[in-house]
């Protein structure tokens, strides 16, 4: 099958030809994509942050957000079956560990990640287990849903973190209204109602946000902290959910925060530098957020199904993986690019 892969750390990516994945134990699902979303971390992992983290051995395929039908099953699989329509949870988890019994599979302690540490999805055929598949409603396409499995599932993971605390009449601030930030503002107007205020230097960012449901676009010129201010009373927000996490938006995350208030991390990039006295004198919370557990994709599925969560996708050949990377790393696309063997 044709496969593409990192063969050097900064170094361009190579479509190549593999062995397609077989069925070897009970619990394999073979997935033929349908789309696999093109994210960030991909150019981290060129770039060679995930070397040690990862401890992959080169070559392998890359690709983490992925999205198609069942190919084959093993003989215990019965949760789907050959033909299904499906999306794939971005780890394989072993369901033993303390964390899987807890449901909180994200930090399963035998996890395999495809796309990190195994083979993934900018592929035409990628292997799973059970445990990782979530069947998608028929009116959604692969491609069109692929990036949820992962930077959907990221946002979701977030917006449902701040929402349990998140009250009417509340503000929520929204750093960053990108591929993840876009979802993250249909998510919160889908499950919460608090009043959100989206922030990003990109303009036509801000009028994505607005048109999406966002009740205040502001754009980052350098009075964004006061801005925020001003539509919150002077207070600051109950919430600040950054999908940004460098470039100043942590500084300027924990500045629009009201007293007791929530700051969650999603984007990363630079530290956050709070003196403690500051953290204890106004008691805010700063709360890190990994991607999501199986169960949050299953409930952003019925969020995408009943149409209140769309992603904004730019599709690409499997061949045009470049040209995808290239884009991306560009800032030419407005939400996710999708490649499409």
């Amino acid at each position: 099958m044709k496969a593409v892969q990192v063969v050097g750390y900064d170094s361009p990516l190579e479509m190549t030809d593999v062995p397609a994945p077989e069925v070897t134990g009970p619990y394999d699902v073979l997935v033929r994509i349908g789309g696999a979303g093109v994210c960030r971390t991909d150019l981290h992992i060129l770039e060679g942050q995930w070397k040690e983290k990862s401890g992959v051995t080169l070559p392998y395929t890359i690709g983490h957000e992925n999205a198609g039908w069942v190919h084959a099953v093993g003989s215990a699989v019965t949760n789907v079956a050959e033909g299904d329509k499906v999306i794939v949870h971005p780890l394989i988890t072993c369901g033993l560990c303390r964390a899987c019994r807890f449901g909180d599979d994200v930090h399963c302690e035998q996890s395999r990640f495809p796309g990190i540490d195994t083979a993934g999805g900018y592929a035409e055929y990628l292997k799973t287990s059970a445990r990782s598949v979530v069947k998608i409603d028929d009116s959604l396409v692969p491609a069109d849903v692929a990036a949820l499995a992962d930077a959907g599932l990221t946002a979701y993971h977030a917006a449902a973190k701040a929402a349990r605390r998140l009250r009417p009449g509340d503000k929520c601030v929204v750093i960053g209204a990108g591929g993840l930030g876009h979802i993250g503002i249909q998510v919160l107007k889908a499950i919460t109602a608090a009043e959100l205020i989206v922030v990003d230097r990109n303009p036509d960012a801000v009028k994505l946000a607005v048109s999406i449901g966002a009740d205040h676009g502001v754009t980052g010129d350098g009075s964004q902290v006061s801005q925020v201010l001003d539509l919150t009373g002077g207070h600051g927000a109950e919430t600040v959910i950054d999908f940004v996490g460098e470039g100043g938006a942590t500084r300027d995350g924990i500045a629009m925060l009201r007293r007791a208030g929530d700051y969650h991390v999603v984007g990363y990039g630079e530290n956050i530098d709070v003196p403690t006295i500051d953290i204890i004198s106004t008691e805010i919370n700063l709360i890190g957020n990994l991607v999501g557990s199986y169960n949050d994709l299953c409930e952003l599925m019925v969020l995408a199904a009943q149409g209140r969560v769309k992603l904004h996708t730019a599709r690409y050949r499997l061949e045009e993986f470049q040209t995808a990377l290239d884009d991306l790393d560009a800032g030419r696309i407005r939400g996710r690019a999708i490649l499409v063997p």
